[in-house]
């Protein structure tokens, strides 16, 4: 069946286990256009071409031109769709502190776990004979907790019809942004406090054995004792806030040239001790976080963004709901933990 004749429906939103897109590509496989002008492309954009809707640039439609049709108007939910998820995507950290993601189709999830001693962490030789040193794996007790982030999207289909989607995407993009921020949140959280399953990170402060210093002062000492204290495990990720960032670039040891022209460059601050630094003010105040990404974190998604389709296609744009539903889960509890200043 070509992309140019396929019939376009409200129904393919709910298709059990699918998304609009994954429907789309089953009825019009990108592969079929190997070699072909369209190759690249995947089913949702060659329903653009077929309409000849154009949603980026300068001479991008306006948002009208999703209308023109039945078929046309059901692919509006997934436009919106995507915009959402492009700014979930701009600047995104997450993918910088989770070690996996889960995707569920449910509202419940308990993840597993390795509770390892200082013993289990030591593969000792194992005579002729004797049994093998085990590492148990468990469930967790408590579920994770998922949340649903989401924004109304309050706007008469009259106001915006003749707006621009380059522009409507903008707007679009700024409530992925908005979800995407409350996740992070959620991530920190549990990255302090844990996942309800008595795995809340270990806190050290400043002045206080095993850390030494002076409370309320940061110096590159007590960076590197920080840093010690993961073993087995690599800190090769810290989150701070803007306070704390300052405090770091005030560090002698930070003010080589080669980090002065990186961070005048581009930003991004590299540190002697090998870890990615990642501003975020929503880390509290005076703590700095510690963590192996590749131990610390899952991320659980049920489902994808979820629109109200029937009001968008009907154009009963006002007050339709743009969510999305996650939630996070500690890997390796002594995988992360907090540095109090």
């Amino acid at each position: 069946m070509s992309y140019d004749n396929l019939k376009l429906e409200k129904g393919m939103y709910r298709e059990s286990g699918a998304s609009f897109s994954q429907v789309l590509e089953k009825l019009d496989p990108s592969e079929n256009y190997k070699g072909t002008s369209l190759e690249g492309t995947d089913a949702f954009q060659r329903q653009l071409k077929r309409f000849d809707i154009r949603v980026k640039g300068a001479s991008s439609d306006p948002v009208e031109k999703f209308f023109s049709t039945l078929d046309s108007a059901v692919l509006f939910p997934e436009y919106i769709s995507r915009a959402v998820k492009q700014g979930m995507e701009e600047g995104d950290v997450l993918p910088k502190l989770c070690a996996t993601t889960t995707r569920i189709d449910a509202m419940d999830y308990r993840s597993i776990f390795s509770d390892a001693s200082a013993e289990d962490k030591t593969l000792a030789e194992v005579a002729e004979g004797a049994s093998i040193p085990a590492t148990e794996i468990k469930s967790k007790s408590n579920l994770i907790r998922l949340r649903k982030r989401g924004r109304l999207l309050v706007a008469s289909y009259e106001a915006i019809r003749f707006q621009k989607l380059d522009l409507f995407s903008v707007t679009l993009r700024q409530i992925g942004a908005y979800i995407r921020a409350m996740q992070l949140q959620d991530a920190i959280d549990v990255l302090i406090s844990g996942d309800g399953n008595s795995n809340a990170a270990p806190v050290l402060t400043i002045g206080t054995s095993p850390m030494t210093g002076t409370a309320g002062t940061l110096t590159y000492k007590q960076l590197a004792e920080f840093w010690a204290q993961f073993d087995p495990y690599t800190m090769n990720t810290m989150l701070c806030g803007s306070g704390v960032m300052v405090d770091m670039l005030g560090l002698t040891e930070l003010q080589n040239p080669q980090t002065g022209l990186n961070f005048q460059g581009t930003g991004t601050l590299s540190t002697p001790l090998g870890a990615e630094l990642v501003r975020t003010d929503r880390v509290p105040s005076g703590k700095l976080i510690g963590l192996d990404r590749r131990y610390a974190l899952e991320m659980v998604q049920a489902g994808d963004v979820a629109v109200e389709y029937d009001k968008l296609i009907d154009r009963q744009l006002e007050r339709a709901a743009i969510t999305s539903i996650s939630g996070f889960g500690k890997i390796m509890t002594d995988a992360a933990k907090v540095l109090v200043i």
